[in-house]
């Protein structure tokens, strides 16, 4: 089991404003590219596999406050971890960290929500409860390892 999951990449040209500075928009993509890698880590998917039906995971919750700027080259650490696991659904936390060019720091945090759930026969979606292979993955960070909402 995990209770948080780390990746890196380098800040591209296309991913910054006028000012040089990263859109915000583009956090978020970041943390679906984290939550992601997260999932592949362990062999699943946004779609997940093995369950007895089609299960996928859209996004109940989002939400980013930003502390720093990032700009173009910079290299950000992308910082996982498993806030809250319940039946039908998992929090994240993202913590995001200028790493170079140094010295390291805190850029941003964000949240995510993920709701597991399958297809009705008329088209509709329903939450599921987690399937039990992709939740045995995950076990919550201790409160330790979480940043403290602001305040």
């Amino acid at each position: 089991m995990a209770s948080e999951f780390k990746a890196t990449r380098r800040v591209e040209f296309s991913e910054t404003d006028m000012a040089g500075i990263v859109h915000f928009s583009n956090f978020f993509r970041y943390m679906e590219t984290v939550e992601g890698a997260f999932y592949r880590s362990f062999g699943q998917s946004v779609l997940l596999r093995g369950a007895a039906e089609p299960l996928g995971l859209p996004r109940g919750h989002a939400d980013c406050d930003y502390l720093r700027p990032l700009r173009f080259e910079d290299l950000v650490e992308m910082h996982l971890l498993v806030k809250e696991k319940r039946e039908k659904t998992v929090t994240y936390q993202i913590r995001f960290w200028r790493i170079a060019p140094g010295p390291a720091e805190e850029v941003a945090v964000g949240h995510v929500t993920v709701v597991c759930v399958g297809r009705e026969p008329g088209g509709s979606l329903r939450s599921r409860p987690l399937p039990a292979d992709f939740a045995a993955h995950q076990e919550t960070a201790p409160d330790s390892a979480l940043r403290p909402p602001r305040g």
